[in-house]
């Protein structure tokens, strides 16, 4: 197998005519396959660059002969698209659809996916994406907390506006994924590209709260507002109780209380824990698991009892803080 890796950066080349060495090499980006060979054995090759980007690992893979894939994972979406040549997907027990140039497949793996028909010219960008991460950042452009999980057409469409963007970014990282020392390379640009992507297939996809996001925003919340929410995003893992977030705002505690209610959706504790929760999580996603452990993050961000903070955390990423941290 020929391999090339900058561990740093999260990128990846590889090439070989290996059929257990491709297996290995996408479930170490992916999934574990079931990956079957109809086609001319002898032709075989798998090509497979990948940019990992935090919640999202973006990549294009060829296989050089007609294959079929099977595989499923839970918590993830997966957006795909041939390139080049085509193939043929069913997500469960749906319909059969023909992947084809400029319209790509919005996925649930969790549900079971079948590809098959994948002709030898196919190469395709494939693109895994954790749905949590999806979810918060729904949330975060919402400005409020969302109880039930987007449900997405199955179909984005490429050929124009935000669709097409989308895919020209993902496009971008494969391509600069190979310059060294590139902004690719920066954590800084990393993460922004992350956020871009995670938020741009919220907007150029159709889902159950598409209407939600093309409203008009919210009027501006007060100064008072502002005041104490932008204390606790500074100095989340500080103690807060109801008298001085009534001192941070410079109003008694039941006016606050209702001006937050009114403009943010929840109590001003509740957004304490609400922050504190997320910086948790970024950190627990981040983190090497040999350098830090759950209890040390949750004493960081100021949740002192630790069975609270678990179920806490479960409510809210629909997962316990240790699964968190070794999956990152």
């Amino acid at each position: 197998m020929i391999a090339e890796e900058e561990r740093k950066a999260g990128t990846g080349r590889y090439e070989t005519r290996c059929v257990d060495e491709s297996l290995d090499v996408i479930a170490k980006h992916y999934y574990d396959l079931r990956l079957e060979v109809p086609g001319r054995a002898e032709d075989f090759l798998t090509r497979l660059g990948v940019a990992e980007l935090g919640a999202l690992t973006v990549g294009d893979v060829s296989f050089g002969t007609e294959v079929t894939i099977d595989f499923a994972q839970p918590r993830v979406y997966h957006v795909t698209v041939p390139l080049t040549g085509r193939f043929r997907c069913r997500q469960g027990h749906g319909a059969t659809t023909y992947a084809v140039p400029e319209r790509a497949l919005l996925l649930q793996p969790e549900h079971g996916i079948r590809v098959d028909d994948w002709s030898a010219d196919c190469r395709a960008l494939s693109v895994k994406i954790d749905m949590p991460a999806v979810h918060g950042r729904l949330e975060a452009l919402l400005g409020r907390t969302v109880r039930q999980a987007p449900r997405f057409e199955p179909y984005i469409d490429f050929s124009r506006g935000a669709g097409r963007s989308w895919l020209n970014l993902a496009m971008w990282c494969l391509l600069e994924k190979d310059t060294t020392g590139g902004l690719l390379h920066q954590p800084l640009i990393r993460a922004r590209i992350e956020q871009t992507l995670l938020e741009g297939l919220l907007l150029a996809s159709v889902h159950s709260y598409r209407d939600a996001l093309e409203a008009p925003g919210p009027a501006a919340r007060p100064a008072t507002v502002r005041r104490v929410m932008r204390a606790i995003e500074e100095r989340p893992a500080e103690h807060y109780d109801a008298a001085r977030l009534a001192a941070l705002s410079q109003i008694g505690v039941r006016a606050l209380q209702e001006a937050f209610r009114k403009h943010v959706g929840m109590s001003p504790t509740a957004y304490v824990t609400e922050v504190r929760l997320r910086r948790a999580h970024e950190q627990l996603r981040a983190a090497e698991p040999s350098t830090v452990t759950v209890t040390e993050v949750a004493y960081r961000w100021g949740f002192a009892h630790l069975g609270r903070f678990a179920q806490r955390y479960r409510a809210r990423f629909g997962e316990s803080p240790a699964q968190t941290l070794r999956s990152g």
